[in-house]
């Protein structure tokens, strides 16, 4: 297993490198610099790198979380994960490899790419970044290999330049000159976003955000100038959940922040015992801008 050392984390208050330490009388490791700059573990096992205000956006309560942990535990999602995995894996050529999961909500994404990689004999230093300390719990637990940080993606990442083999963003916000600014010349950014009828049935029930028209050419603008497109892979699957599991579905997103779990039950209750519906989503592979290294 990589060691935390392999990981190039870098200091939020003053920018040096940042080293585990520990444990310490409390029984708890600790992130620290040379400056003397520490963040001590939660005892739940991710590190909170947040400094003065914190930040500005809402995190995904713990009832959103233990929705999508739910509904992501069953496997449903595990196509798109498997697409996920086998996207980034042929790109880990580091030993060990370093990849970044932006956005890692409960950890199961990153847990398939860590497993596809194992079984590939790919060594993986990872980490995984959220808002929500409720996600990081259970990602932490789900990822105990990987270092799970509580981080702002809209803040300049706390990660080295020119250090990452590959970053996943999997409906997660894009900061595209960050991520540009730490990946490797040959490393890649993958990125997933629902496309046009994702969960239309259940979400014309249950009141889920619809997607925007433009979302496709609006995540193109936003990684020019610092990314090409080097894939782009269309998935789709059916599903067939129950009203719990539907509930979850539309919970665990960004209608949870608008509507109440029990509303989004009652909306349900009309259905039949299973509900069809059916996943689609875009997948989009893009490369640094500028010529490839020699």
């Amino acid at each position: 297993m990589p060691s935390p050392a392999d990981l190039p984390l870098l200091c939020p208050v003053c920018s040096q490198p940042l080293e585990r330490v520990g444990p310490g009388a409390t029984g708890q490791t600790r992130l620290a610099c040379g400056s003397g700059h520490s963040f001590d573990a939660a005892r739940q096992g991710y590190y909170n790198l947040l400094v003065g205000k914190g930040t500005a956006f809402e995190a995904d309560t713990a009832g959103m979380v233990d929705a999508r942990f739910n509904f992501l535990g069953s496997g449903h999602y595990r196509p798109l994960a498997d697409a996920v995995a086998a996207a980034v894996v042929p790109f880990l050529s580091s030993e060990p490899a370093v990849v970044l999961d932006s956005g890692t909500g409960t950890g199961h994404y990153l847990r398939v790419l860590l497993d596809h990689a194992a079984a590939e004999g790919r060594s993986v230093a990872a980490m995984g970044m959220d808002i929500s300390k409720f996600a990081l719990r259970r990602a932490a637990r789900l990822n105990s290999e990987a270092l799970n940080l509580v981080w702002d993606v809209w803040q300049p990442l706390p990660v080295a330049s020119n250090s990452v083999d590959a970053i996943t963003v999997i409906f997660a916000p894009r900061n595209a000159a960050e991520f540009a600014r730490v990946l490797r010349p040959t490393g890649r950014l993958v990125v997933v976003t629902p496309r046009s009828g994702h969960l239309g049935s259940i979400a014309r029930i249950t009141g889920m955000l619809g997607i925007e028209e433009d979302k496709d050419s609006r995540l193109a603008a936003a990684m020019v100038p610092h990314f090409t497109v080097a894939e782009t892979l269309d998935i789709e699957f059916p599903l067939s959940l129950t009203r719990k599991e539907a509930a979850d579905l539309a919970f665990m997103g960004p209608a949870g922040h608008h509507v109440d779990l029990s509303a989004i039950a009652s909306r349900l209750e009309s259905q039949p015992g299973i509900i069809q519906s059916e996943a689609r989503f875009r997948l989009n592979v893009f490369r640094p801008a500028g010529p490839p290294p020699a």
